[in-house]
């Protein structure tokens, strides 16, 4: 699948607009705060379904109104297909309505019949050198867009811890405690059970491509699980402290740099190290996605060679030479520079 056309109409701060895309690569130039990146959200928005910078989907509808669009062209190995996402801003929600040649979908239906947006953006560097829970975040976007039922699961916990912990807080007597928390505690276990099995899954498929270029990485899974019989194990210390303490919630995922003498990436690997291995993920995102699906996906570069350093520049040119890709840039060499076919678009 190749997207041929991108339209537009008030997404985040465009207006009504057409781009005409390059089926190898499509770059969008133009200086800082010009709407580069918003363009580049469109088009994931348009195919993964969701946007990659806000906390609320009404960011992004443009200020002032209450709908807005995104649609595209893709160009399939027989003729073409449309697909389109509105978006309208109910009270107190944001309805998103998607079709497939003017036909209305049900979510699940439209992303079957789509391809996968993958993003590389500087402030991926934060899955390595950030918290946990960003790391944790980066798989559960990962896994949940070929596994519905792993966001379902997801979404569970996440209710049912909410409501364990308030249980903590409200509840101070240990025999009511306890039967106020037997629920809860088997109920947890199921999702848990479930979400550490995908995530089980998932870094074995890391670890089954542990190469990039010069460098062997291993990924690391600190798994966190909830069940009944360690619920019973720290009841006195979640009663202490009026909250659940164990469980998939508290998982980590650690890299390493595999060589004679191993190396954390996140404590020990030195800035270019830890973008490598962000590179890492990323290409196993690629591979894992044509693995499942057959097809390519895009790729979507946000301003990256400001950040990286020659060898992944390096890797990026080459990498772009077999997908489509639209990218974003305030260099006018950097255009000069990539020699294969494109179009430039100014913003």
């Amino acid at each position: 699948m190749l997207l041929q056309k991108l339209v537009l109409q008030n997404f985040r701060n465009r207006d009504s607009e057409v781009f005409d895309l390059s089926p190898h690569l499509t770059i969008f130039l133009g200086e800082n705060a010009r709407g580069k990146t918003n363009l580049l959200e469109s088009i994931y928005f348009l195919i993964n379904g969701v946007g990659f910078r806000e906390s609320r989907e009404e960011e992004l509808l443009q200020i002032g109104k209450s709908e807005a669009y995104v649609e595209g062209r893709f160009k399939m190995e027989h003729g073409h297909q449309d697909f389109k996402i509105h978006i309208a801003k109910k009270t107190g929600t944001v309805e998103k309505v998607y079709f497939l040649e003017r036909s209305r979908r049900r979510h699940a239906q439209y992303m079957e019949d789509q391809t996968k947006a993958i993003l590389f953006a500087p402030e991926h560097i934060e899955i390595i050198n950030g918290s946990p829970d960003i790391r944790r975040d980066y798989f559960n976007k990962v896994i949940s867009f070929y596994d519905l039922e792993y966001k379902k699961k997801i979404i569970n916990l996440e209710s049912a811890l909410r409501r364990r912990n308030k249980i903590f807080e409200r509840v101070h007597d240990d025999e009511k405690l306890h039967e106020e928390l037997s629920f809860w505690n088997t109920y947890i276990e199921e999702q848990a059970t479930y979400i550490t099995k995908k995530r089980i899954e998932y870094v074995a498929y890391l670890n089954s491509h542990p190469k990039l270029d010069h460098k062997e990485f291993q990924m690391v899974y600190m798994k966190n699980e909830a069940t009944v019989a360690r619920f019973k194990e720290v009841f006195e210390e979640e009663k202490r402290w009026h909250r659940t303490i164990i469980g998939p919630q508290k998982d980590e995922f650690q890299i390493i740099i595999k060589s004679s003498t191993p190396k954390n990436v996140h404590h020990y690997g030195s800035r270019s190290e830890q973008r490598f291995a962000v590179f890492w993920l990323k290409m196993n995102e690629i591979t894992y996605h044509e693995d499942t699906y057959h097809k390519k996906p895009i790729l979507l570069l946000d301003d990256v060679f400001s950040e990286f350093d020659q060898q992944n520049k390096q890797l990026i040119l080459e990498l772009i030479k077999k997908y489509q890709t639209v990218l974003t840039t305030t260099e006018d060499e950097l255009v000069e520079h990539i020699d294969i076919p494109k179009v430039v678009i100014e913003v």
